[in-house]
């Protein structure tokens, strides 16, 4: 078994973690005690054998004493009802949206007769959407997954959901393309051959965004990787080979629930604790 070791080196912390080919971290080691933890009982032997070759091979490692100070991780203060995000429904920034457009019934109605498209009917289409994966998403809490959704961010955006649990934690960007064809390539999305669209890159650089945040709280990797859903498509075609975004349509999104192995039960409740903090998301 070929295990790929990384260094990794914040809030005062310095180890190395063993990690299958996938990105999957079996086993760390303290650097300057030398200790060595297997998160992964079956790949114990090759842990113990890979960590032990890198510890050897590193220079003597700094007295801690004599080791430059990290800055000191920040703390979030006390949650109050007015800064817990996981009272937001799916959808809740659309709905505010939506609530604040005034919008009303006449200009609705003659918007859809021409056929014209209005910021409001985006809207209206993506509520829907984020409704029905937060309620696939839910079901998952007997898997021992916790879910968030509608967390707001700066400049008026917000991450549509947010999946936590025992298989790493899951950015998730939902797409409602009714009765539409959705092509996946490896770095664009066309909807019925229309022109291409940075879904996938977006969803990259909102996976990134979150991990900065829970990092910057939590004391241990936090591994984010990017979801794109797509709610009432007609079809929906992956041809990527590359594509470092998982891709579903909303009944899928349950292919996540046996997921895990990458975070313990402690971690999955600290980086929750750490994302339902609206002031966490304050400056992201």
């Amino acid at each position: 078994m070929e295990l790929h070791v990384t260094r990794w080196k914040r809030y005062g912390h310095d180890r190395l973690y063993a990690n299958l080919s996938d990105g999957t971290a079996v086993g760390w080691a303290d650097v300057t005690t030398g200790d060595i933890t297997v998160l992964r009982t079956e790949y114990r032997d090759d842990v113990i054998t890979v960590l032990t070759k890198h510890l050897q091979n590193l220079t003597a490692p700094i007295p801690p004493d004599m080791t430059p100070q990290a800055d000191a991780r920040p703390v979030l203060p006390p949650l109050t009802p007015a800064d817990d995000l996981a009272t937001n429904t799916p959808g809740a920034s659309l709905r505010d949206k939506l609530d604040e457009s005034g919008a009303g019934l006449v200009e609705r109605v003659v918007s859809w007769l021409l056929r014209r498209p209005t910021e409001w009917e985006s809207w209206r289409k993506g509520l829907a959407g984020e409704r029905r994966v937060g309620a696939e998403l839910n079901r998952l809490g007997r898997h021992g997954w916790r879910v968030l959704h509608s967390i707001p961010l700066a400049n008026k955006v917000d991450i549509d959901h947010l999946l936590i649990g025992p298989g790493g934690v899951f950015s998730i960007n939902t797409k409602h393309h009714h009765n539409k064809a959705v092509w996946v390539g490896d770095d664009s999305v066309k909807v019925d051959h229309g022109k291409p669209a940075p879904y996938a890159r977006k969803s990259r650089a909102e996976a990134k965004r979150v991990a900065r945040v829970l990092e910057r709280y939590c004391e241990f990797p936090v591994p984010v990787e990017p979801v794109l859903v797509f709610v009432g498509v007609t079809e929906l075609k992956v041809v990527a080979t590359q594509l470092d975004v998982r891709v579903y349509q909303e009944r899928q999104v349950s292919a996540l629930a046996p997921l895990s192995d990458v975070l313990t039960a402690d971690q999955v409740e600290q980086v929750y604790s750490v994302a339902r903090h609206r002031q966490a998301w304050s400056k992201a």
